[in-house]
């Protein structure tokens, strides 16, 4: 296998590649399943580098013009980015200094001149813009998913540049202003309307989410910039579920998590929750808002064991400020004397396969609801084997860790619990 991808790979660097090489670089790497993608990535590791090099090279230069509309130059920058994904979401195997070799391999000046031409492109369906977002897509996940103890200076480029150019400017707010609308025509998301809304949103999330990276502005600058268009937009859309997009659901997802990684923002502050509620009332709402999205049993059928899609995401972020909400406010009361909101979140808790997600429902159910009223629920059987599991693989950790969750919160929820 590794002699077969180098052949391709190492052919003359010639602009613009052939289909033929084009073809077998994407057939190669559409056939590397978890159980081969160790094996391929160290066999072939050099030549990895090479893909990835050349690939931010096209699309931080001039060439991609000339090919994007071509049918297999498209097959090809998704097979790669299907190939980075999968990278990503092996968390089991291989080395994080080897994912970041290779999804990291950019300068800042490439970076910078893709954001060049994203800002000075007048078609907002150029298909550039989506490919790009593929890129930054990848590695907001890569950041998110497999958190570094040390900021990569390259993060910093790209969010800075983001968060100044992409979410604290007009343009953001007016594309917020047309999700708050009850009726969205699909013609408003557009390749530079998601790449705003979605992209930038879900990179920012993934950047302040580590704690390791510095930011030149406050959780509550942020949260005041974004609250009203928010708390708006997941109002009137929470009632119609069934009715969303594959758009919207990407749109909701990004806006949900930003909030929710605001609200996370240092762990301890209960200033971004009295931000962003103003009222007890706007508190009460937006729970029953979110209680809403977690309760669509379709998006259960769809969530997934890793948090590589919107409905995994979606749940996991709205359980986040839910989280964060009963952790800081007297709102213990709301939970109990709700039925269908225990309901909605004991059913989750059973079928999620995301582990943070399934943390989250037992946390949140463990501070709110009495000792007889946990000991009603179908799924107090499973609460305490489900910690135990997690607190013992996270004391073997070398960091402490079960995947992002410190031991010491592990701990915490697990009081909760017993």
């Amino acid at each position: 296998m590794e002699k077969k991808f180098e052949e391709p790979v190492y052919k003359p660097n010639i602009s613009p590649l052939s289909i033929d090489i084009l073809r077998q670089i994407s057939l190669i790497l559409k056939g590397q399943d978890n159980e081969c993608l160790y094996s391929f990535v160290h066999k072939s590791y050099e030549s990895l580098l090479v893909v990835e090099g050349w690939v931010w090279k096209v699309l931080s230069s001039g060439y991609f013009d000339e090919w994007i509309n071509e049918e297999h130059y498209q097959e090809f920058f998704y097979a790669v980015a299907s190939f980075n994904k999968n990278l990503i979401f092996n968390n089991d195997d291989i080395e994080l200094n080897v994912k970041a070799a290779l999804l990291l391999s950019v300068s800042t000046d490439q970076v910078s001149s893709i954001f060049k031409q994203i800002d000075q492109t007048d078609n907002d369906n150029e298909m550039f813009i989506a490919v790009a977002s593929l890129w930054f897509d990848n590695h907001s996940c890569f950041i998110h998913y497999n958190p570094p103890a040390h900021a990569f200076p390259i993060t910093d480029h790209i969010n800075q540049y983001i968060l100044h150019n992409y979410i604290l400017c007009k343009q953001y707010k007016t594309y917020l202003n047309e999700l708050s609308q009850s009726m969205i025509s699909q013609s408003v998301f557009t390749a530079k309307m998601l790449f705003y809304i979605r992209t930038c949103s879900f990179s920012i999330f993934s950047y302040i989410n580590p704690n390791t990276h510095k930011i030149l502005c406050t959780a509550d600058d942020l949260v005041h910039w974004i609250r009203d268009d928010y708390l708006q937009i997941v109002h009137i859309h929470s009632r119609t579920v069934a009715l969303w997009s594959k758009e919207l659901l990407g749109c909701m997802t990004q806006l949900i998590s930003f909030v929710g990684g605001l609200c996370w923002w240092d762990g301890h502050s209960k200033k971004q929750i009295k931000v962003l509620f103003i009222t007890e009332q706007i508190i009460y709402d937006h729970i029953e808002d979110l209680i809403r999205i977690i309760d669509y049993r379709p998006f259960h059928k769809e969530m997934k064991s890793v948090r590589s899609n919107d409905e995994t995401s979606i749940m996991d972020a709205a359980l986040m400020i839910l989280m964060r909400m009963v952790q800081t406010e007297n709102i213990s009361w709301f939970f109990r004397s709700n039925v269908s909101i225990q309901n909605a979140l004991s059913t989750l808790g059973e079928e999620a396969l995301y582990d943070e997600i399934g943390l989250s429902v037992y946390g949140i159910l463990g501070k709110v609801l009495s000792d007889e009223q946990l000991k009603k629920l179908k799924i107090a059987n499973n609460m305490g084997g489900f910690f135990f599991n997690m607190l013992e693989q996270a004391w073997r950790h070398p960091l402490k860790k079960y995947r992002q969750i410190r031991i010491e919160h592990l701990l915490q929820g697990n009081y909760i619990i017993i």
